[in-house]
């Protein structure tokens, strides 16, 4: 049996590893925010919209739209992007606004920085509406560090457990 000073010893070794791992999280991914676009019909326009709105990104990411019927083709001059400061004046809300789509065609909406890339798609027909998105992270060294820290602290903690009951 663990005496009450080995006991605190390990915990106290197991808080600073895992803060350590914490710590070394942060760096690798920097200051950054990331999250999944939704893509919507706005049907608050007078002719077909669509709009894609992400709630937190940090650094300030791009955006850009496709189609599938119409590969290849530039939208840059029929979309609008906004960014807005949230709250905490750290992150920042992503709206796009791409206008006068065309029904039975799949969009999408890509919101990418150095971090993440993240895609919402939409797909609008006569009689219904098909949503799909996803999100992927484009720093090795950013998911490195997030699975090396969970990877530490899964094998600590039991670690930690055993040490002290030595």
């Amino acid at each position: 049996m663990a005496s009450p000073g080995q006991i605190i010893f390990w915990s106290i070794i197991s808080v600073i590893i895992i803060l350590a791992g914490a710590i070394a999280l942060i760096i690798g991914f920097g200051i950054s925010a990331f999250s999944i676009p939704e893509v919507n019909v706005d049907y608050n326009a007078s002719s077909e919209n669509l709009r894609c709105e992400a709630p937190r990104w940090f650094p300030q990411p791009t955006v850009v739209w496709a189609s599938q019927a119409d590969q290849g083709a530039n939208f840059s001059e029929v979309f609008n992007t906004s960014f807005e400061l949230n709250s905490e004046n750290v992150t920042m809300k992503v709206v796009s606004v791409l206008y006068n789509v065309t029904i039975n065609n799949t969009y999408s909406c890509m919101i990418e920085n150095d971090i993440a890339k993240a895609t919402g798609d939409i797909k609008v027909t006569d009689s219904e509406i098909k949503r799909r998105s996803h999100l992927q992270l484009l720093n090795s060294k950013a998911s490195l560090g997030v699975s090396s820290f969970f990877a530490i602290s899964w094998v600590l903690l039991p670690l930690s457990s055993y040490l002290m009951l030595k």
